[in-house]
């Protein structure tokens, strides 16, 4: 078989707690664009971000996606969920099928509010910058210990991640549609 065509499920997988990232098309096949298939897990929220200079395309695949590719009438620091742009633009629920196209400089953001795992495919422009993002994410998540704020500032600014506000992992348990927080625990 060619390195070239991934059966379904194939292609090389990082998993951590809160993401299964499986590379599709990456800098070392000779793609300028790194394709990845995502696990999203409930719970999961990558905060609202811009990049200088990157490109981005998320397709839903399976289940549904928050999603937010604007610039807003006012930027918050805690949450991107309410943002509004001057043209009254407002964070989407996307489906199966639904996409989202993010330019550099657009701030943009997405989350699984629900109670099961979304499958997404994403693209990013140019490789391998999310490439190597995911990989040194992943080394930070297996470490198991208290992740170091600061070293995650840093390396995000590597990898041109310019977070506007927090990225959450708050895990659903027993009650949909709920996070561990909303429940009080």
């Amino acid at each position: 078989m060619t390195d070239l065509i991934l059966p379904a499920g194939a292609g090389r997988k990082l998993i951590t707690p809160a993401q299964q990232v499986t590379f599709k098309a990456t800098q070392a096949m000779g793609s300028s664009v790194s394709i990845f298939e995502v696990i999203v897990p409930p719970g999961f929220d990558v905060g609202a971000h811009v990049h200088d200079h990157a490109q981005e395309f998320f397709y839903v695949l399976e289940g549904e996606l928050d999603l937010l590719c604007f610039e807003p009438t006012e930027r918050t620091s805690d949450s991107w969920h309410n943002w509004q742009s001057p043209k009254g633009d407002r964070v989407i629920r996307a489906a199966e099928g639904g996409c989202m196209f993010v330019p550099s400089g657009i701030p943009h953001a997405f989350r699984n509010a629900t109670d099961k795992p979304v499958k997404m495919l994403f693209q990013s422009l140019p490789s391998p910058e999310h490439e190597d993002y995911f990989e040194e994410i992943a080394e930070i998540w297996s470490r198991g210990t208290a992740v170091d704020p600061e070293a995650v500032e840093a390396m995000r600014k590597r990898y041109d991640v310019n977070q506007i506000t927090p990225l959450r992992f708050e895990p659903t348990t027993g009650v949909p549609g709920k996070t561990a927080t909303e429940r009080g625990a």
